[in-house]
């Protein structure tokens, strides 16, 4: 034994290998340390009979083993999603899948698209010949929100029941976010009640179900394997649809680090909206891609709005270069779009500018006024004859503030609130009525309609509008928004709502050189990104002292447009230089500050061979979980605080909200027991996140003192999973209450208004 202890000391292995083997003792450690499978005492048998008996229990299902997809593209699309007869792959998802079939090792791919163009569907193709070549064992999903990854669930879900029969196969999926539990779908995967059903592309329009098109069974069983529940092992399943933060968690020193090594070592991850991290979460994301590339598990990362900077700071982090080094200089070099950009270990990276797809839109922008009766004179104009208006705010006050006074001009019920200030099953009906109503399978448009919305319209939502008002924001995100324009091929728009328009508002254009974008933007965008953005989108802002503007062509000018608000050198309009330097200026502290309180936690790089992961987490952040304060170490956001909505009746009694849908409503909160399971669910439903203004450092403790003062003992306890530990908001008729010295109101149209008492 000590010759071979000798022999041992020579090897050096690399810190990803260690990493590895760490979290194979873990489980293996975790797994015969559970008394359920191997009890303490023996009750007969063999040693080995019982570590069959054991291994039988726990029943772990054989990793998921894909082929390489032979055949042409055209033919894996057909059997893998629900296309219109005769449609096939757009020439981006040809591109993207070929690449992946083709790249001399599996690498990570960049996909820069348009909005609408089926990024998600040539994904989760790349994704599956990816895992074949690597030997990956599954596939996980990150988006940016649990909105957008609530959305994505059932569409991995419909993927994994088209994918090749294999006799007796078991695929363990699962929905990573606080609220999974919550969610239908995976409620039903759990219970095996799941269905496999034809699935709607919500990427773009086309991709419908065809009529009489028969439904495939899944060939293979999707289970939520018990044993891998928990947040410290819910990764390890095969397939995987969670929120970013899953994976940044990965880049964070914490307890248990390498279980989450080990959950993505063996997968294809997709990182969707690579666009919408700040510097904060950049800073994680760029190590846990260079752990990634490091341990050779393939990548493919989507976005619209990429800046050419930040692409290139993407390869370089997962092939473990520098951002600076010339191959990829020259990443962030390319101006083609669409475009993808290959990143093999080894190699030098390779882009390729794919054809287009034929789709787009011509859309004229126009600069309006700020000011709430501006905006309802001219929606009363431009909806005459009818039509369906989106109108963005930056800001949940400004919105409620504008429905308001819409529902003054407009019949109420032609006016809807869409923001993230609702309960949780609200904010999901809401959602599926918009899909209803303005959907790309709607049958019930309503001939007139506005949609009053923050910004939970940019992302996950397929819906189509005729008109949209926005107040101004970064420009690549007023670009997705006006990816809900003009969305789905449909005949017999108003007449002047035929062509593509978008309203550009929240600015004071007069009266300042350069424009003032509105306070509330400025808090949540910053004042240097909208200077650029108007920067940006001048040449196409008719009213905006420009002679001829041009309007803004999608796809064309997408990458252009990005490029310029985001890229070093800019066309800087006449008098903007000095307050654009100062903001600048001011930017680049901000920014540098969150890089440098990102690191402080943040895990090394892979270190060379032989080194060891002694201390490897030293000075860590302890746990790292999916909670308020697990996301807030991996999210540069100021810590807000989730309540749960109950009913206080006029007797006192408690119970679910009384408008509940479902049979939800209503039911009875007892405050001397534990409430009913299929109770305590709908109450949990009713989560709902408080504004910052009541987790300013100066309120917080009394808004929590006030809170935990209502504490309910009795729900309190272990047989308690849906209460036990949250914080309950009572609130009575009317659906208010007080709190820390201000009224919080919520309404089931418009949401939750919080106002000073008095």
């Amino acid at each position: 034994m000590g010759a071979r202890l000798a022999d041992w000391s020579k090897v050096k292995l690399p810190q990803t290998v260690q990493a590895l083997l760490s979290a194979l003792v873990i489980m293996a450690d975790w797994i015969a340390s559970n008394r359920d499978f191997f009890p303490y005492e023996a009750v007969g048998g063999s040693d080995g009979e019982r570590l069959a008996a054991g291994w039988a229990a726990l029943s772990l299902p054989r990793p998921w083993c894909p082929e390489l997809p032979g055949g042409s593209v055209r033919d894996l699309f057909a059997s893998r999603f629900a296309l219109p007869s005769g449609a096939g792959p757009r020439p981006v998802q040809e591109a993207v899948v070929r690449v992946a079939r083709e790249m001399p090792v599996p690498g990570m791919i960049i996909v820069e698209a348009p909005m609408g163009e089926g990024k998600t569907e040539a994904a989760l193709g790349a994704a599956e010949a990816l895992a074949a070549r690597a030997g990956a064992g599954g596939v996980l999903f990150a988006l940016p929100t649990m909105a957008t990854g609530n959305a994505m669930f059932p569409r991995l879900l419909d993927w994994l029941g088209r994918l090749p029969a294999v006799e007796g196969e078991q695929l363990t999926v699962r929905l990573a976010h606080s609220k999974a539990a919550l969610n239908e779908d995976f409620s039903a995967v759990k219970a095996g009640a799941w269905q496999h059903v034809t699935s709607v592309d919500s990427d773009g329009e086309g991709q419908v179900p065809r009529p009489g098109a028969a439904v495939r069974t899944s060939p293979a069983e999707l289970i939520a394997h018990q044993w891998l529940s928990g947040r410290k092992k819910a990764l390890l399943s095969a397939f995987v649809v969670g929120t970013i933060d899953q994976l940044l968690f990965a880049g964070l020193k914490s307890r248990h680090l390498a279980l989450r090594h080990l959950a993505l070592a063996g997968k294809v991850v997709v990182i969707d909206e690579a666009h919408a991290y700040d510097a904060y979460m950049n800073t994680y994301l760029d190590r846990v891609l260079s752990w990634l590339g490091a341990y050779g598990v393939p990548v493919v990362v989507l976005s619209a709005t990429l800046p050419a900077g930040r692409r290139q700071e993407l390869a370089a982090a997962y092939a473990g270069a520098c951002a600076g080094d010339a191959a990829f200089a020259a990443v962030g070099e390319v101006a083609g779009y669409p475009l993808l950009t290959a990143v093999a270990p080894g190699h030098p990276p390779v882009q390729e500018v794919p054809a287009a797809s034929g789709r787009g839109a011509v859309v004229h922008v126009e600069a309006l006024d700020d000011g709430l009766d501006v905006l309802a004179d001219r929606l009363e104009a431009e909806l005459a004859d009818g039509g369906c208006a989106l109108v963005v705010r930056n800001t949940v006050t400004r919105v409620v503030e504008t429905a308001r006074v819409l529902r003054q001009r407009f019949a109420p019920q032609d006016v809807t609130v869409a923001h993230a200030r609702f309960i949780d099953l609200d904010r999901a009906a809401k959602d599926a009525e918009l899909l209803r109503l303005f959907g790309s399978q709607s049958a019930a448009r309503p001939d007139r309609h506005i949609v009053v919305a923050s910004q939970v319209a940019e992302q996950s939502l397929d819906v189509d509008f005729d008109l949209l008002v926005t107040d101004l924001a970064p420009v690549d995100l007023v670009l997705q928004r006006m990816g809900r324009l003009h969305r789905h091929l449909r005949d017999g728009r108003p007449r002047g709502l035929r062509e593509p328009r978008c309203l550009v508002t929240g600015v004071d254009w007069l009266g300042a050189t350069p424009p003032r974008p509105v306070r509330g933007s400025e808090l949540v965008y910053g004042r240097y990104p909208l200077l650029r953005a108007l920067a940006a989108l001048a040449p196409h802002l008719a009213g905006m002292a420009v002679d001829h503007a041009a309007p803004v062509r999608l796809p064309q000018d997408i990458s252009p447009l990005v490029q310029r608000a985001y890229g070093a050198a800019c066309d800087i309009p006449d008098g903007w230089r000095e307050s654009l330097a100062e903001a600048c200026a001011a930017h680049e502290r901000v920014q540098a500050d969150k890089e440098v309180r990102a690191d402080t936690f943040r895990l090394a790089a892979a270190g060379k061979p032989g080194r060891s992961l002694v201390g490897w987490l030293g000075g860590g952040a302890g746990d790292a979980d999916d909670t308020r304060a697990g996301r807030a170490q991996v999210r540069d956001s100021q810590e807000s605080l989730e309540v749960i909505v109950v009913q206080q009746l006029t007797d006192g009694s408690l119970a679910t909200p009384g408008w509940l849908e479902g049979g939800r409503g209503g039911l009875p909160l007892p405050r001397n027991a534990v409430p009913a399971p299929r109770a305590a669910k709908a109450a949990a439903a009713c989560g709902l996140r408080l504004p910052l203004q009541l987790s300013q450092p100066r309120i917080i403790d009394q808004v929590i003192a006030e809170l935990e003062a209502f504490c309910v003992p009795a729900w309190q306890q272990k047989d308690s999973p849906w209460l036990a530990g949250e914080l309950i908001l009572p609130v009575q008729e009317g659906c208010q209450t007080q709190l820390a010295g201000f009224v919080v109101q919520y309404d089931q149209d418009d949401g939750l208004e919080v106002r000073r008492d008095g």
